[in-house]
């Protein structure tokens, strides 16, 4: 009887010990997967899990199913000429802001979304997927996409007031950010997305307003 109970008693240690591993195992998996979420994401990370009302599981749940569908992407080499009209637009957007803010928003938006769409990511007449995959690829950046998106609905509205001029500044300023990402050289594509940018004076020069060529507009 004695050997019987030594052995039962054996058995509850060994499965309460198994328990315990298995109850921790995933914990410390799923704590290492959010640390690595808080990375790639930053602020990204922080407005997911307040739009999930602090419910960080599924905040995580669906910024892994956003890695899930758009981490693979691989960024299209942009030829040089088109760089090159891409800065001359914006510098001109820019520059027509102090004129006609609302329409220099709602350009800037197309613009950065066609951008976008050139270097591979989803098209531009897509903006929740666009979004969501560069908010894989340049989630530092990809708040000024949603302010400037945001502006130009505003304006579009027909709102009487619509947006105030430093909002749209602020819009376009934010914008500038991932507009800069995207249109950067190459080997600085990584390296650009992982910061924020110093918000610098604008430049001054006056382009005509055209899509690249080889844009696929």
């Amino acid at each position: 009887m004695s050997t019987v109970l030594i052995v039962v008693a054996l058995v509850l240690v060994f499965a309460a010990i198994v328990a315990a591993v298995l109850y921790a195992g995933p914990g410390k998996s799923g704590g290492r997967r959010g640390r690595g979420l808080k990375r790639r994401f930053g602020p990204e990370y922080e407005r997911t899990v307040a739009l999930h009302d602090g419910d960080t599981k599924a905040a995580e749940r669906e910024l892994n199913e956003r890695v899930e569908r758009h981490g693979d992407l691989r960024v299209r080499p942009l030829a040089p000429e088109a760089r090159e009209q891409y800065v001359a637009l914006w510098a001109g957007l820019q520059e027509r802001f102090v004129d006609t803010p609302h329409q220099a928003v709602a350009e800037a938006e197309l613009l950065i979304a066609r951008l976008a769409q050139d270097r591979g990511f989803p098209e531009a007449t897509a903006y929740e997927q666009q979004l969501d995959a560069l908010s894989v690829h340049h989630a530092h950046h990809v708040e000024g996409f949603r302010n400037v998106h945001r502006a130009a609905r505003v304006t579009s509205a027909g709102d009487a007031q619509g947006a105030h001029t430093e909002e749209l500044r602020e819009a376009m300023l934010d914008a500038r950010g991932l507009f800069e990402a995207l249109v950067a050289e190459d080997g600085d594509h990584r390296r650009h997305a992982q910061r924020r940018p110093a918000r610098q004076g604008e430049t001054r020069t006056r382009t005509q307003t055209a899509w690249p060529k080889g844009s696929g507009a």
